[in-house]
């Protein structure tokens, strides 16, 4: 290789680097900024909105919370697939226990960078009275929940998860 052909292929090489390090890659003109603060707060209204739908025991307003392919998941339940059986089960839930309320607390939605998802999670107190035992009942637990972004821009749980926390146990006796 002559020196000619070493300095322009070093020319060249120097060119490209400084192309590389000083010029950032261009951004996608369809990629929007995501605003996951306004997803975040999107979220919170609705699970706050199905709170104040459910303690009104307001059957259809609060199934109107689901995605078309809820997947809802409570300890010592089956598992319930879709709107129609959400609203089967709450329904049942609603005869069974008519002062069945539920109060969340300590709520936290984390969002995903794309802003194609979010979860939700909270603590929960349900108090109602048992339907078996007919005496005032108190559960308290955890609450997950996965949103997803539907055609019409809103915002709807796709999955969720309801788990009691049982009271600890007793120390054992010495």
């Amino acid at each position: 290789m002559t020196k000619i052909h070493f300095t322009g292929a070093a020319s060249a090489a120097l060119m490209a680097a400084s192309l590389c390090a000083c010029t950032p890659p261009p951004k996608s003109a369809d990629k929007a900024t995501v605003d996951t603060g306004k997803i975040a707060d999107a979220v919170k209204a609705d699970e706050d909105q199905l709170t104040a739908d459910f303690n009104a025991h307001d059957l259809t307003k609060a199934v109107s919370h689901d995605a078309p392919d809820i997947v809802g998941m409570f300890h010592g339940q089956p598992n319930i697939v879709g709107p129609a059986a959400d609203t089967e089960s709450t329904k049942k839930m609603f005869a069974a226990m008519p002062d069945a309320h539920i109060a969340v607390a300590d709520e936290h939605v984390d969002v995903a960078s794309a802003g194609d998802m979010a979860v939700y999670h909270a603590t929960y107190t349900f108090t109602f009275t048992d339907p078996k035992t007919k005496k005032p009942s108190t559960e308290t637990g955890n609450i997950v929940a996965g949103y997803k972004p539907q055609a019409d821009g809103s915002w709807k749980m796709e999955w969720s998860i309801g788990a009691d926390t049982p009271a600890a146990a007793a120390p054992a006796k010495s």
